[in-house]
């Protein structure tokens, strides 16, 4: 087995949703990360033989987005490209394609990541109509939002993890405050300067902020966004987004080969479902699994990235896990940072990596509709 390991690690800015980034479809904001991740690993297009992206909402996009994002990155033509959809873990799992197909010798330098444009996504119609008036439905919701088993809004399975696990209101509120203030504080700091590719795009009108749009006055006289008298509200919980990221996988030995300077070692990845309901503490099944395939515990993990769908996932998680939450989303998450549903599972592994000192192994665990999770480890070189 080759070793994997990542060259380099961008994403976009995140957009929020009906603004800035609107203007781009999921494919083009795909291209500008798989282009800026060719860009810093300092290789030619050429090299690239395979491109992985996760995307959620593909409908009305046209056919093959990974492919389209691939050529628009300035790919050639024989660059083999795969679209895939893990509902939120689909950037991750994109990754954990790249690394195996590098492990296993199939591929030499593979681009894995996700994208997504929420401000683009359609609504739906039924096709087999023939008189009379029809609803539309929501593409975001029905194909990215919804727990199609039990036919309730993700949502509303969030308020039963904060039932379960004792997660007041306060407790969410507190966590999202917290989300805000990190993200601030990073953004301030200059913190994500190195993973950040710019999106160049000609309107004068200002663009939106997503870790800008809060007032924390207001987040605790919001009324619950799921259920009457409940406790997850719209500050709580992620936002709608477009964005995309991206990163570049190759051989030790291609690394090498082509002079390119390593980032971070593919340690071990992991996969684990559980009852759809409950998809909110899956990153805590597939976390174990992942550190076990390591050879490590969660004492010699410095730090962890699990996407804040909502932040009763992250605080219901560090509870299952036993994990300090200092360590946990240093620079924030999806609810301060944003979540583009089919670019956030590989969105947290580029932050992970620049924020990891030499020497240090970090874990990015994301949980997806449907009860499932997808985690891994990764070592800062």
């Amino acid at each position: 087995m080759k070793t994997a390991v990542i060259v380099s690690a961008v994403r976009t800015p995140v957009g929020s949703f009906g603004k800035k980034l609107a203007k781009l479809t999921a494919p083009q904001l795909g291209s500008i990360a798989i282009k800026g991740a060719i860009e810093r690993a300092g290789i030619a297009s050429t090299k690239v033989q395979e491109v992985i992206m996760g995307n959620v909402v593909s409908a009305g996009l046209g056919q093959s987005p990974a492919r389209q994002a691939a050529i628009g990155a300035g790919c050639p033509e024989t660059t083999e490209a795969v679209t895939i959809n893990k509902v939120c873990a689909s950037g991750l799992k994109a990754i954990i394609f790249g690394a195996m197909n590098i492990s296993l010798g199939l591929r030499h330098t593979v681009v894995a990541g996700g994208m997504e444009s929420m401000s683009n996504v359609p609504f739906y119609f039924p096709r087999n109509a023939a008189y009379g008036h029809q609803t539309a439905q929501d593409g975001i919701i029905k194909d990215g939002l919804w727990d199609a088993f039990n036919n309730v809004h993700m949502g509303n399975c969030a308020e039963e993890t904060a039932t379960e696990f004792g997660l007041t209101r306060e407790i969410q509120d507190a966590h999202a405050i917290e989300s805000y203030t990190r993200a601030a504080n990073a953004w301030k700091k200059g913190l994500f300067t190195n993973e950040i590719v710019p999106v160049i795009i000609k309107d004068k009108k200002k663009g939106e902020i997503e870790y800008k749009n809060v007032n924390f006055d207001k987040v605790p006289q919001l009324s619950p966004a799921f259920v009457k008298g409940g406790t997850v509200t719209a500050a709580n919980s992620s936002t709608l987004n477009d964005g995309a990221s991206a990163v570049v996988i190759m051989s030790e030995e291609e690394a090498k080969a082509q002079g390119c300077t390593p980032l971070a070692r593919i340690v071990s990845y992991a996969d684990a479902a559980t009852n759809p309901k409950k998809f909110t503490i899956a990153p805590s099944l597939a976390i174990p699994i992942a550190l076990e395939r390591a050879g490590l515990s969660v004492k010699d993990i410095s730090l962890f990235e699990i996407n804040e769908a909502f932040s009763v996932v992250v605080r219901a998680n560090e509870q299952l896990l036993g994990l300090d939450p200092s360590k946990v989303n240093v620079n924030g998450g999806g609810v301060s940072l944003g979540h583009p549903i089919g670019s956030s599972g590989s969105r947290i592994v580029v932050s992970l990596i620049h924020l990891l000192q030499k020497g240090q192994f970090g874990v990015a665990g994301i949980c997806n509709g449907g009860g499932a999770a997808s985690a891994i480890v990764v070592e800062r070189l």
